[in-house]
């Protein structure tokens, strides 16, 4: 079965990885895997044709100074649809992208399928039409979505969030500790700022600067994103002058299980987190023209997806004016100490696990995504 998969964000490759797993378990015949991604889809087997490096922007006004380049990609993964000729397309989230893309092999006979729902229940729903015209079904991962989707007669099936399922085993501290350099007798904060590099020039600083609030007495722990390089990183941690020792890791999971708390970027991070049941502060920022443009077409309470699968405040959002260093900073130490608020947030946190979970406990979330696509395949067949 010839596959075409693009994912154009970490969060995205690492459910697309999981999908290609599953996909050659569960398919009758082998899978030629080919499309946008990064590292993980290439270990996954998948051809990546346009590296997800150079598609991954952030932001209304920042996309429109990189849209040649994007362009010149979008283009080149379109001519290897029509070289290859895809039974099935699966497009992950990242909607500007993906809703362009599926108007296009939608043009060409593909059928698409969309995995991971862009917002639309939280802004722009007139995008809604460019679903039920160019794809033909939804895998969802969050469980109101689901109605949201049958609402406007869309072909629909949630799947379960595959972070639901996610079980990761606590490597011994001392170990940790000793692997990274790190004092295993201080408490360890995570500082997770974003997966893409204007995300981070935007977010880091702040987080810098409430490190260097709450002083040395806690190690900082930063884990890279697979779509930068350490090196970039370590560029950026100079940029805010007396900050204690930030160390950088390579496993986001691994990093977040053995913190204490969390200073984290809105988006699957924060999803991460409340599985894995470590509290956090959730903080964004973007361009303020992004900010001005895109505020007004969202019409939700909260903006941190724990409290929307909550319907409630769970976790503190510091988003845009709010995001200073000092509220950030105020909110890590209540989150480090024993008490009222951390044990609050903890019990809460475990209440949103439940809330991703399919109920269906004899396949996984990506096995589930899996029979879908192959269904979607055999029935364009």
């Amino acid at each position: 079965m010839r596959l075409l998969i693009s994912a154009g964000e970490a969060s995205g490759e690492m459910y697309g990885a999981a999908l290609l797993h599953a996909l050659r378990k569960l398919s009758p015949e082998p899978i030629e895997a080919c499309g946008l991604g990064g590292e993980q889809m290439r270990a996954a087997g998948c051809e990546t044709v346009v590296d997800a490096k150079d598609v991954a922007v952030v932001g209304i006004a920042e996309v429109v100074t990189h849209l040649p380049r994007i362009y010149r990609e979008f283009h080149k993964l379109l001519r290897e649809a029509d070289r290859r000729k895809p039974d099935v397309a699966v497009l992950i989230d990242f909607p500007d992208f993906h809703f362009r893309l599926a108007k296009a092999l939608h043009a060409r006979g593909i059928p698409v399928v969309y995995y991971v729902s862009p917002q639309l229940w939280a802004w722009r729903r007139g995008r809604i039409k460019l679903v039920q015209q160019y794809v033909q079904k939804m895998l969802v991962i969050f469980p109101f979505e689901e109605h949201f989707y049958r609402e406007h007669g869309v072909e629909v099936e949630f799947t379960g969030h595959p972070l639901g399922e996610l079980v990761v085993e606590l490597e011994p501290r001392d170990g940790f500790a000793s692997q990274h350099g790190l004092d295993p007798a201080k408490a360890w904060v995570a500082v997770l700022p974003g997966s893409r590099r204007k995300e981070v020039q935007m977010i880091l600083p702040t987080l810098l600067e409430a490190a260097r609030n709450l002083g040395p007495q806690f190690e900082y722990l930063l884990p890279v994103a697979s779509t930068l390089t350490a090196e970039w990183m370590q560029q950026q941690l100079l940029t805010i002058p007396d900050v204690p020792r930030v160390t950088l890791t390579s496993d986001a999971r691994q990093t977040l299980l053995q913190s204490r708390a969390a200073m984290v970027a809105s988006g699957t991070a924060t999803v991460e987190a409340a599985v894995l049941g470590t509290p956090f502060v959730m903080v964004y920022r973007v361009a303020p023209l992004s900010w001005h443009l895109g505020r007004r077409l969202v019409n939700l309470s909260h903006f941190a997806m724990p409290n929307l699968i909550a319907g409630r405040e769970i976790v503190s959002e510091l988003v845009q004016q709010d995001f200073t260093a000092e509220k950030v900073a105020a909110e890590i130490r209540a989150l480090v100490e024993e008490g009222p608020r951390r044990n609050e947030v903890v019990r809460d946190l475990a209440e949103v696990r439940g809330h991703l979970q399919s109920g269906r406990a004899s396949e996984s979330a990506a096995e589930r995504a899996a029979r879908a696509v192959l269904g979607a395949a055999k029935a364009a067949g």
